[in-house]
């Protein structure tokens, strides 16, 4: 097993190290190009209802490259992202379903949704403003998580598409909605370039001080939805530290180091290399559930910081994540247990997707040594998520 996975990492290195080839690297994606095939679609009428008397319906975009993204308003929901591998083989690389209704009546509340008001957990669902204690919706045993009973992820939201590869969905969210205070005027823009990235960018403002962590919960696979499980996958993550976690999943307000630990992706490894690792974090998350402390550099031409790569041997399709964010979220699917069953029929097992979370971090509204998440009336909230897809061959 050892050797096996010095082999892998020997391969991930060597896959990077062609990804810095820029000349081969655009020759490849050229050569992609011209191969990519016909993908089948989900069906749009699937998609079109009423929620709480509004309208959902069902947006596409798509780039040069006939790579393709699918959303509803719904939950602000991806529904679906096909990314061509090293053949020019289509693969929707998101979990998610074939129907508005099936989002509605599923376990799962959170495939491909936009999170808010605040993405992961709040202990006890409390805080304090200006000396005004504030009680948060519990939905997560006693703590509040990804926003509450009724978040982002299951109101309608207002969508304009503005041209084939851009759409931007808006709402307001009242005065106290979920317990937050203030009226929070939200933004929410994609963006599918022809560079394969699929650009995320939040705004916000409010009219109260309020607590805001926006963020964006697809679950990944990158051999296709329902093809296994992720443990292969290698995993780089920009960072030297995490925020360990108590047995709700709350950071103790520690930034630990993790050198010497199964949390060090510092160098490209597989997924599942240390999950039998004797350690109480991984006992606590059933595997990797944690917020990393991101590294402030390197840095991509628009000035993002690198959060995390992912390479997916057998179909070569590469991920990367750009943000301005100080954390990342990495989740490896350790709820998932077959139950769901996806868009190409097949069940969603355990550990058969990963999920990278730009974000601030877990419960800042009680820990003065974690970055501020309070917005402040005449201030707008921005943050940016990219996830490039690139595809690459060892030659």
């Amino acid at each position: 097993m050892k050797i096996r996975n010095v082999i892998i990492v020997l391969f991930a290195i060597a896959i990077i190290v062609n990804l810095g080839c820029k000349e081969k690297k655009q020759a490849r994606i050229s050569s992609v190009n011209d191969k990519v095939k016909t993908v089948a679609h989900v069906d749009s009428a699937s998609f079109v209802g009423n929620v709480d008397g509004k309208s959902v319906n069902f947006y596409r975009l798509r780039n040069k490259n006939k790579v393709e993204a699918t959303f509803t308003n719904y939950g602000q929901r991806l529904i679906s992202l096909y990314v061509p591998d090293n053949e020019g083989r289509m693969e929707d690389v998101v979990l998610g379903f074939n129907s508005l209704k099936m989002y509605q009546n599923a376990n799962e509340k959170y495939f491909g949704a936009t999170i808010g008001r605040y993405g992961n957990r709040i202990a006890k669902g409390k805080f304090t403003i200006q000396g005004q204690a504030y009680q948060l919706a519990t939905n997560n045993n006693s703590n509040h998580l990804h926003g509450g009973v009724k978040g982002f992820n299951e109101v309608v939201w207002e969508a304009d598409q503005i041209s084939e590869n851009e759409i931007e969905f808006h709402r307001i969210s009242p005065h106290m909605e979920e317990g937050y205070p203030g009226n929070l005027n939200v933004k929410v823009n994609y963006i599918l370039t022809d560079e394969n990235e699929l650009r995320i960018t939040y705004e916000a403002t409010t009219d109260r001080s309020t607590p805001v962590n926006l963020t964006h919960h697809s679950f990944f696979n990158l051999r296709g939805e329902g093809n296994g499980t992720i443990n292969e996958h290698i995993l780089m993550i920009n960072a030297n530290q995490f925020t360990p976690v108590d047995k709700g999943l709350i950071p103790t307000g520690e930034m630990r180091s993790v050198e010497g630990t199964p949390f060090d992706f510092s160098q490209p490894k597989p997924i599942g290399q240390d999950l039998e690792t004797e350690n109480q974090q991984l006992i606590f998350g059933m595997g990797y559930d944690h917020n990393f402390v991101l590294n402030d550099t390197p840095k991509s031409d628009s000035g993002l910081t690198l959060a995390a790569r992912v390479i997916e041997p057998e179909s070569g399709r590469v991920m990367e994540v750009f943000t301005n964010e100080p954390g990342l979220q990495f989740y490896g699917g350790n709820f998932l247990n077959g139950e769901a069953v996806g868009k190409s029929g097949k069940p969603y097992t355990f550990r058969g997707a990963f999920c990278l979370e730009t974000q601030h971090f877990p419960d800042s509204p009680n820990h003065s040594n974690f970055p501020n998440t309070l917005l402040e009336p005449g201030e707008t909230y921005n943050s940016i998520c990219v996830y490039k897809f690139t595809n690459t061959t060892i030659h």
